[in-house]
């Protein structure tokens, strides 16, 4: 039996400009420095802007360490960063966008949305502190490009 691909959406505002939240998200060479969970960061490829486009991510996952490398979509750019997964060591696919809205006051609305699918089964509980544990990236997301 195939387990379900597993989602993740979070819509929050942030005290900043699209521009400077749209900064800290590609500035992924950053992540482990505010993303608690990201350890580290190889940029593997960039773009003809010199943007990130293939990158490799060690995280902590569920009490061990995971790898995945990322290919980044900047065809919406700035008004959203598309990613999906290129190789995994647990997932079978990762497909994930940020997306970043202006507001009248100067702040930014960004719409998280992901999509993971696991190559192992887990039990409902694990998968729900997983969750937890993505979406406060982007609480933590909103900490860096306010501060």
């Amino acid at each position: 039996m195939k387990a379900m691909a597993e989602t993740a959406t979070d819509i929050i505002t942030i005290d900043a400009p699209p521009d400077r939240v749209w900064e800290v998200a590609i500035d992924l060479k950053s992540y482990p420095i505010w993303a608690h969970d990201i350890k580290d960061v190889s940029i593997r490829a960039t773009d003809a802007d010199g943007r990130p486009l293939e990158v490799e991510f060690r995280a902590s996952a569920l009490g061990r360490s995971t790898h995945y490398t990322l290919k980044y979509d900047y065809s919406n750019a700035p008004r959203e960063l598309g990613w999906s997964m290129l190789s995994g060591d647990i997932q079978r696919s990762i497909d994930g966008t940020f997306g970043f809205e202006a507001t009248p006051e100067g702040r930014t609305i960004v719409h998280y949305n992901l999509v993971i699918d696991l190559a192992v089964p887990l039990p409902g509980f694990i998968k729900r502190r997983a969750e937890v544990r993505i979406l406060k990236t982007v609480r933590e997301l909103k900490v860096r490009a306010e501060a």
